[in-house]
């Protein structure tokens, strides 16, 4: 492959990425409303999505059924969401004609991992934290994307991700680990956000490979074409939407 093949998508990639990390960031930044606002539209278009790549008889109408539940549960207590969110997959995957296992999977990450950002933001240190979730995935995939491209070399899981190598894979633990670092602070979680950081980063590139792996076995190159450079929603948020339930989790587990 040619030097000029190699970053043929560099620069439609950066725009979006750019426009992507601004609109993200604000809402972050301002929580409340707009990111109520973007973490609804994130749930309704990735489960659009998921709709579309299961053949279901009705995208459109499993998109708003996911986005007007996520819209009542960011504003319930916990206890009801996973319930709520239950629904709204039972009755979307009756549009899906086979594989309706999966498209659950897929279709309940995307309302779940929404709720955790959202959530996350409105505790104490709420900004400090989903601005470090926000940067361990944008750092971890922009490392692990260059570190990819420059060094090649093994490739991670061929069969599934044929583009992800081990050089980048590593790349982006190690700029995980960064913003661990930077953030151990201002969340007040300490040094094990360092570790965390890592773990959360490796689940976000888990993400990306099972969304990859979905788009294989459905025979498809993008989830859709609504992000020039990057496809679609699931594209491009499969990496957060992994990192967000492991976020999740860990703070179940009280270490964030």
């Amino acid at each position: 492959m040619s030097a000029g093949a190699r970053w043929s998508d560099l620069a439609p990639r950066l725009a979006s990425g750019v426009v992507m990390a601004a609109v993200g960031l604000g809402a972050i930044w301002a929580g409340g409303l707009a990111l109520a606002a973007l973490v609804v539209a994130l749930g309704g278009l990735m489960t659009w999505e998921a709709a579309r790549l299961y053949a279901s008889v009705a995208p459109e109408r499993a998109a708003i059924t996911a986005a007007l539940v996520l819209a009542v549960a960011l504003w319930l207590p916990g206890v009801f969401v996973l319930p709520l969110a239950l629904a709204a997959v039972l009755v979307n995957a009756g549009t899906v004609p086979r594989a309706r296992g999966p498209f659950a999977a897929l279709a309940l990450a995307a309302l779940l991992a929404p709720w955790v950002i959202f959530d996350l933001r409105a505790g104490a240190t709420g900004l400090a934290l989903v601005m470090w979730l926000a940067l361990v995935v944008i750092v971890s995939d922009v490392a692990g994307y260059f570190a990819g491209k420059a060094l090649g070399g093994p490739k991670f899981w061929p069969r599934i991700s044929p583009k992800k190598t081990w050089s980048g894979t590593v790349a982006g633990w190690i700029g995980a680990a960064c913003v661990g670092a930077a953030f151990a602070g201002p969340t007040g979680a300490g040094a094990v956000l360092i570790p965390v950081s890592v773990a959360v980063g490796f689940a976000g590139q888990m993400g990306d490979v099972a969304e990859s792996a979905v788009k294989r076995q459905r025979g498809v190159k993008d989830s859709s074409a609504l992000i020039p450079g990057h496809g679609g929603v699931l594209d491009r948020f499969d990496a957060m939407a992994g990192a967000a339930l492991a976020v999740g989790l860990a703070r179940a587990a009280g270490l964030v």
